[in-house]
């Protein structure tokens, strides 16, 4: 038996899209044949991604295929034809109300994801979340049988070699603020603006925030939130863009607290990356974002910026209270192991065909 993933679209560094290659990567470690079908997909893995079209040939009732959802997109129809059985994986919807002010397109595909994502009931063998959160989305419109499958957390990756030139520009005396994803207004970036903006006023104004993700296609925000900075006065922050991977990883290794302040996560990937690099982490408490830092961490549940500010300070200051933060973060990165994720999938996979070695506890094989 085969199994195969769908996606709308692989972007290089996008969770979603490395969750499918390490999957692909798992199944076939374990003599499973995988391939991964996309709409889109970076110039970079044409080697690896196949146009979602050309699976016409390999589909097969013997077949699984899985479906990561996340947008409205025409993957969806030519998913719901296949004769394979059928396995969604919900990475969560933004609302569309987030971009009618900046992204008609967008919001327009956010809004017909939704109804697709109803139109998907009663036709999948098994709808996963990749999040408890995401789970009860599924069950709420009626999806049967439901899971979890957490999402593939890779920390490999930072033990790659940092890109020099941005250590050197930021590795100085100022204290580096964090936050890492695409710039969009679900993220509510100018939240963590007015934060940094009390921080540096008030407690250190020695410090930079640094805001490093992709805002490409929203460069009217991107534009509210630059004059949103030389309103306030603050110095020393910056927009980075997309940057490659060795950069990212360079700005999380200078970092010295990750602040995340989002009205809208299914899952919230920077927050175990900082757990594992040793960054406490302050976070708002909205969507999946509490299942996500599972007691580790700073989860703040009110807006009030001069507060978290203040709290930025002490987690910086106060070495007892830093150290306590940092001890629960890495009871919790335990949990995100790769190789749990592989024994949960395959134990979704044999719950569904009754066919898939369930893996050995100890081992990690397949037994």
């Amino acid at each position: 038996m085969n199994v195969h993933q769908f996606l709308t679209s692989y972007s290089y560094g996008d969770a979603i899209g490395n969750e499918a290659l390490e999957i692909r990567n798992f199944l076939r470690g374990r003599g499973i044949q995988s391939e991964i079908f996309s709409l889109f997909y970076h110039p970079r893995y044409a080697g690896q991604i196949i146009p979602y079209k050309e699976y016409g040939n390999q589909a097969s009732a013997d077949n699984v295929a899985v479906y990561h959802f996340s947008i409205g997109s025409p993957v969806t129809k030519a998913f719901l034809r296949l004769p394979d059985r059928k396995v969604m994986i919900y990475h969560n919807i933004t609302p569309h109300h987030f971009f009618l002010d900046y992204h008609r397109v967008l919001a327009k595909d956010c809004f017909k994801g939704r109804v697709e994502l109803k139109s998907l009931v009663g036709k999948v063998d098994l709808a996963l979340g990749d999040s408890a959160y995401n789970e009860n989305e599924l069950k709420e419109l009626g999806f049967s049988p439901t899971g979890v499958l957490p999402l593939v957390m890779d920390f490999e990756r930072f033990s790659r070699p940092l890109a020099p030139v941005i250590h050197d520009i930021f590795n100085d005396s100022r204290t580096n603020i964090l936050y890492v994803g695409r710039i969009i207004p679900n993220k509510h970036i100018e939240d963590v603006i007015r934060v940094f903006h009390f921080y540096q006023r008030f407690f250190n104004p020695n410090s930079r925030l640094l805001l490093v993700g992709e805002y490409r296609g929203f460069e009217r925000y991107l534009s509210a939130l630059q004059k949103m900075v030389s309103r306030l006065e603050n110095a020393h922050v910056h927009f980075t863009g997309h940057v490659p991977e060795d950069e990212l990883i360079t700005y999380f290794r200078l970092a010295h607290v990750y602040l995340h302040m989002s009205e809208h996560e299914g899952f919230c990937a920077p927050v175990p990356e900082s757990f594992h690099l040793d960054i406490p982490v302050v976070a708002f408490d909205a969507g999946a974002v509490a299942e996500t830092m599972r007691g580790g961490g700073l989860l703040i549940h009110k807006k009030s910026f001069v507060q978290i500010a203040a709290l930025l300070d002490r987690v910086l200051r106060d070495e007892a209270l830093r150290k306590r933060v940092l001890e629960s973060q890495r009871r919790v990165v335990r949990e995100y192991r790769r190789d749990q994720t592989g024994r949960i999938l395959l134990d979704h996979l044999k719950r569904l065909t009754g066919n898939y070695p369930a893996l050995d506890n100890n081992s990690g094989a397949p037994s």
